[in-house]
């Protein structure tokens, strides 16, 4: 990514979740190329505690397509989330996909409906039970060792000024 496609990804950045937003670098030093990111908030169920975590946005069907294909880790309190254009059933693979994750599908309205884990390389479809509107990949096992689990909050209210393009 150039200097100004870099500079315009800042821009966007900003625009999608203002003063929240967190800058990611233009690159990863495997290569492969990152997205904007934000700060996700998730509130827990059992004692409404918080947890940070920061994501990248993949909002276009070439991002969601590529998502995290490429990467060689993926460092714990990091992860990418999926925006879809309106609540569908949907299946993640891993082709292309290096490193070990958890996805977890979350409705409309934020709640995670489940988290499931997947492996590196695996083309099996992991496909959500029912349809939802976004899809958030983390390392695996990030989930349990934060105590995140189904029915829990993410605040998707920053998420709310991407216009994703429809699949």
């Amino acid at each position: 990514m150039n200097s100004r496609e870099c500079g315009r990804a800042v821009v966007l950045c900003i625009a999608l979740a203002g003063c929240n937003a967190a800058l990611a670098s233009c690159g990863t030093e495997d290569g492969a190329q990152k997205l904007p990111a934000l700060v996700l908030q998730i509130k827990r169920e059992a004692d409404e505690s918080p947890v940070s975590l920061t994501v990248e946005v993949a909002a276009s069907r070439q991002e969601r397509a590529t998502g995290l294909m490429h990467r060689r880790n993926l460092p714990d309190g990091r992860g990418m989330i999926f925006v879809f254009d309106r609540d569908e059933q949907l299946s993640f693979y891993m082709r292309n996909t290096l490193i070990p994750l958890s996805i977890a599908y979350i409705a409309s309205d934020g709640r995670i409906a489940e988290i499931r884990d997947m492996h590196p390389l695996d083309l099996t479809p992991v496909v959500s039970a029912r349809s939802v509107r976004y899809a958030l990949e983390v390392p695996q096992g990030w989930f349990a060792r934060e105590n995140v689990r189904v029915g829990d909050l993410v605040m998707v209210d920053v998420l709310a000024k991407t216009n994703p393009e429809p699949r």
